[in-house]
């Protein structure tokens, strides 16, 4: 019973060490050059607009954090490779207090404005219809906020 309660104990330790190691992810030091390196061992050219990344407090926290603009990327002569009807990808970073940023999403969208609403800074994305649960072509507008570590939709339409 005692050697059945030991391999059961490191049965369970097997199975869940790995799920908690990637639970917590690894603090980028910053997202624009991890981005910027990325794309440029990905294309044999890569240029990168002016507006390709784009800094400001994204979580009402006072520390500035960072977001990516894929359309605004060439890469071997095609601008927004990740691009398509669903529109183009964005990736959202947070700064950790304690320095470094995290992911907290990636979005395939159109536009994005941040605006406030009800007194509170949120994104209004601009979405491909079906984001919304529709089928016309009139884009979806979807109000989030970031809230903790993550997106929390406020309305879509």
């Amino acid at each position: 019973m005692k050697r059945f309660l030991i391999v059961w104990v490191r049965v369970v330790v097997l199975i869940l060490v790995p799920t908690l190691a990637f639970a917590q992810q690894q603090l980028i030091s910053d997202p624009e050059i991890y981005e910027k390196d990325h794309f440029r061992s990905e294309c044999k050219m890569a240029q990168f607009e002016p507006d390709f990344i784009k800094r400001f407090d994204i979580n009402n926290d006072g520390i500035i954090d960072l977001v990516s603009d894929h359309s605004k990327l060439v890469c071997d002569g095609k601008r927004g490779p990740g691009c398509n009807s669903d529109g183009c990808p964005y990736n959202f970073y947070l700064q950790a207090r304690e320095g470094g940023y995290f992911m907290i999403a990636t979005a395939q969208i159109y536009s994005y404005d941040f605006v406030k609403y009800f007194g509170n800074m949120v994104f209004l994305l601009n979405m491909h219809p079906r984001f919304c649960d529709r089928t016309d072509a009139v884009p979806c507008e979807m109000r989030v906020r970031v809230r903790g570590g993550r997106f929390v939709t406020i309305s879509k339409k």
